[in-house]
């Protein structure tokens, strides 16, 4: 009779074939330390099931979610997981070694301990001369420690939870949402008790083009600016544009101190990469002022290739 599974990893996929056999590889590599796992890729309206990527991966189950959004996909693979711990990976995140082990090892170890986010880093093309978009996310994106122990919450892309807390909080929302930032701040806000966990760790590529990075940030944006109501509200949204756009002077320091990147070169590429996106950020808070049209950039971000 097979052990227990004590871990239920869920993958939610769109259109990234090649990207989600090398994350279901690492995640299979994780095997060696012998805890018994599931593997639950939810495909989301791909233009072709991800069969290929998925042959050959012990203990793996492909489903299908029509319903747009990583929401609806990571809610339908967390209704069918048989373990009573689930985890949540995106498939174009490599899993280090050991992110299985140290994940089962802190959920049992702690009991009181009812969700955890792991460090999400970015995955170099050229480790020696990382691009401009590279250097930037290192130092600005997915800072998993802030997100935990300052906001509330973790991102989907390396995040576990108790099943049983899961069910208690209720779902994921769907695309017109920012999933991962309103169900952890729901559970948080019931009560239940949120970690780091450094060892969990995952890679990340960068995004490919300035013109992804600036649709990611889109979204972002235009999640804020539904939230924009009456007369001092949009007073704020009007400072707040401001300050995005001169914002690049003050984080000077930042970039010029940090430990996540080395060398003069890439800092001086972060910079760049920063302030052209703290531009754009800017130009689209302003533009949202007299246009108000957040609902397309919040409802067709990934549907980019479908």
């Amino acid at each position: 009779m097979p052990p227990p599974l004590q871990l239920s990893v869920i993958v939610p996929h769109l259109n990234e074939p090649d990207d989600l056999h090398k994350c279901l590889l690492s995640l299979d590599a994780q095997h060696m330390d012998g805890i018994p796992f599931e593997i639950i890729v939810v495909d989301n309206g791909s233009v072709e099931m991800p069969l290929a990527a998925c042959l050959d991966i012990p203990n793996l189950r492909l489903e299908r979610e029509i319903v747009p959004g990583p929401g609806p996909a990571r809610n339908l693979g967390a209704g069918l997981a048989r373990a009573d711990i689930l985890a949540f990976i995106d498939c174009d995140c490599i899993a280090q070694p050991g992110w299985v082990k140290s994940i089962v090892n802190l959920m049992t170890r702690e009991p009181g301990i009812d969700l955890l986010g792991g460090d999400i880093a970015i995955l170099l093309t050229d480790p020696r001369h990382p691009s401009a978009i590279e250097s930037y996310e290192s130092i600005y994106s997915y800072r998993a420690r802030a997100y935990v122990e300052k906001y509330g919450f973790a991102a989907t892309g390396n995040m576990a939870v108790r099943k049983a807390v899961f069910r208690s909080v209720g779902p994921f929302g769907g695309i017109s949402t920012m999933e991962d930032t309103e169900w952890g701040q729901r559970a948080t806000a019931k009560g239940y008790r949120i970690a780091f966990l450094p060892e969990a760790r995952v890679l990340t590529p960068s995004c490919k083009s300035f013109a992804d990075l600036a649709r990611r940030w889109d979204r972002h944006v235009a999640h804020e600016f539904r939230k924009v109501s009456g007369y001092r509200s949009l007073m704020r949204w009007v400072a707040g544009s401001l300050i995005v756009i001169g914002s690049p002077l003050v984080e000077s320091f930042k970039i010029f101190t940090t430990d996540r990147v080395s060398g003069v070169r890439n800092r001086m590429l972060a910079f760049a990469c920063l302030t052209r996106i703290r531009l754009h950020r800017g130009r689209r808070m302003v533009g949202l002022i007299f246009h108000g049209d957040a609902a397309r950039f919040v409802e067709s971000w990934n549907r980019e290739g479908s």
